[in-house]
């Protein structure tokens, strides 16, 4: 029975008390409009339950689940994306099963044309995508059955959805690392070009967004060109670790017939199967450890982003984005935004936010498998969509900036960033660091009283500060001369940027 009721925005008499769903009288302050009221269905009408095409599972069952059952636990919408691995893995399967005599070539033959044909279809549109047959898994599975008819049926010997959903899910995983390394690659030689562009230009270097030393602009952004490499690295750890094969462990306790484990893992390039049919079934590390090195990346453009963005305010004024990365405002006609990088910076947040997901939704589950579970594609689906965008369009744009020379160089004298220079040529003269670093202060403070830089104050006042200066300090101070000073290995010094410049250049293979 469906029971319906009228809410009136003003006071209304209830309905009879005899009712069962007897309401409350509305109060006046009420203003919503009349409305119907359904109570939920206890579970599907005959008809509906005549309509509905049978589980695949559903043979100890007497009735079909209910629309907003069938509704919530759907995963079809999400999960078709893979269904290239589920195809591929059910290549490999249906052989394994033949080589092992479980299913004859005929039945493996025609199991396979009919995969290549629904694959052709959904790569063309032309396949039909059923919500009342759940998920990917199920979908491809009816539509072979319906195809080529008793063959299809033989398909799911020694196999769960649990291992099938797993052997997927860790095939698109690597398939999306290997896509996510080649944008990594591609954003560190867009980098790479920029600082080739911009040889020999100093800006100023920051510690607690304050002035602290002069740094070569090449030398700050081979910075994030090694973050990124460090990006990859985990990547690639991530990638090896998650390539072992769960096919063939079944629900959860493996199958008592004679099946091939081995071949179906080198069939689909695993390394092996995993040793424990209970750990392949639950295991959810591999992509707990994707999405955490997803989010360090994440973070490291978002570092990026904030100091592009930065630079670009008429406060900084260090670069200008072209017009064909910028956007503007609806009512401000002088705005000229770089949106891609606040994007970036913003879109971090998703990316985090999916592991944190993951990691939640994991964090209480019992061995092995739970309907829980379900809940992990689109956290990493949405993971591996946003980090590409976040690369494409941090590389896009390192491409479509001009660093202002002029703006630059009339900003550098101020913070006095040559004052460690100053106490490194202390220290060549023999004074120790923390008497250096006290000399190097107070000659500071005497140009902030002078309203003056190191550079411009005379021997005779530097030596009142302390007799050992010489005439040589001078050679010292100014951010061209402090540059020229850096000699350790990594530092910003012209003759180590030019060494590391060659070997990302090498490395990046640009030359």
């Amino acid at each position: 029975m469906v029971f319906t009721a009228t809410l009136y925005s003003s006071f209304t008499a209830p309905p009879s008390s005899s009712s069962r769903y007897a309401l409350s009288a509305t109060p006046s302050y009420c203003a919503f409009p009349p409305r119907r009221i359904a109570t939920p269905r206890m579970g599907p009408s005959p008809a509906q339950a005549q309509a509905k095409e049978a589980k695949l599972w559903g043979g100890r069952f007497k009735e079909g689940v209910t629309d907003a059952v069938e509704r919530f636990t759907e995963s079809i919408s999400f999960d078709k994306q893979l269904y290239k691995q589920d195809i591929k893995g059910s290549r490999a399967h249906a052989s394994m099963l033949t080589h092992q005599g479980l299913i004859s070539e005929s039945d493996r033959d025609s199991i396979i044309e009919g995969l290549e044909e629904i694959e052709r279809r959904i790569e063309n549109g032309e396949f039909n995508w059923r919500a009342d047959r759940e998920d990917v898994h199920m979908n491809i599975e009816a539509a072979l059955t319906d195809m080529i008819g008793e063959p299809a049926k033989k398909l799911h010997t020694a196999r769960s959805r649990n291992d099938q959903v797993l052997t997927d899910f860790r095939l698109w995983c690597r398939d999306a690392i290997d896509g996510i390394l080649v944008s990594m690659k591609q954003l560190q030689v867009s980098l790479l070009t920029l600082a080739l562009r911009n040889e020999g230009l100093i800006v100023p270097g920051y510690t607690h967004l304050q002035r602290a030393q002069p740094v070569l602009l090449q030398h700050l952004l081979l910075a994030y060109v090694e973050e990124i490499e460090r990006d990859a690295g985990r990547l690639v750890d991530c990638r090896a670790r998650m390539n072992f094969c769960p096919l063939g462990a079944c629900a959860l306790a493996g199958t008592g017939l004679p099946i091939d484990r081995f071949m179906t893992s080198e069939a689909l390039g695993f390394t092996a199967p995993l040793r424990n049919s209970i750990d392949a079934v639950s295991d959810r590390d591999f992509v707990l450890e994707f999405l955490s090195a997803n989010a360090i990346t994440a973070v490291h453009l978002s570092r990026l982003g904030e100091e592009w963005v930065l630079w670009a305010s008429e406060e900084f004024g260090f670069i200008t984005p072209s017009d064909s990365v910028s956007t503007g405002s609806s009512i401000m006609p002088q705005k000229k935004n770089p949106d891609p990088m606040e994007l970036v910076r913003g879109k971090s947040a998703r990316v985090i936010g999916d592991l944190v997901t993951l990691l939640t939704l994991c964090k209480g589950l019992p061995h092995a498998y739970n309907r829980d579970l379900q809940e992990d594609k689109e956290p990493v689906f949405d993971s591996v969509k946003t980090i590409l965008g976040m690369l494409e369009v941090s590389a896009e744009f390192a491409l479509n900036i001009t660093f202002n020379r002029e703006r630059i160089q009339k900003a550098l004298p101020a913070g006095h960033l040559d004052a460690t220079t100053l106490a490194d040529y202390l220290v060549n003269k023999g004074v120790p660091f923390r008497t250096s670093h006290d000399i190097a202060g107070k000659s500071v403070a005497l140009c902030t009283s002078k309203n003056c830089q190191l550079l411009d104050l005379s021997l005779d006042e530097l030596r009142s500060i302390n007799p050992v200066f010489e005439e040589d300090v001078y050679d010292f101070l100014g951010v061209e001369n402090a540059i020229q000073k850096f000699v350790s290995y990594g530092s910003t010094g012209s003759a180590c940027v030019a060494s590391q410049i060659d070997y990302w250049m090498k490395k990046l293979e640009m030359k």
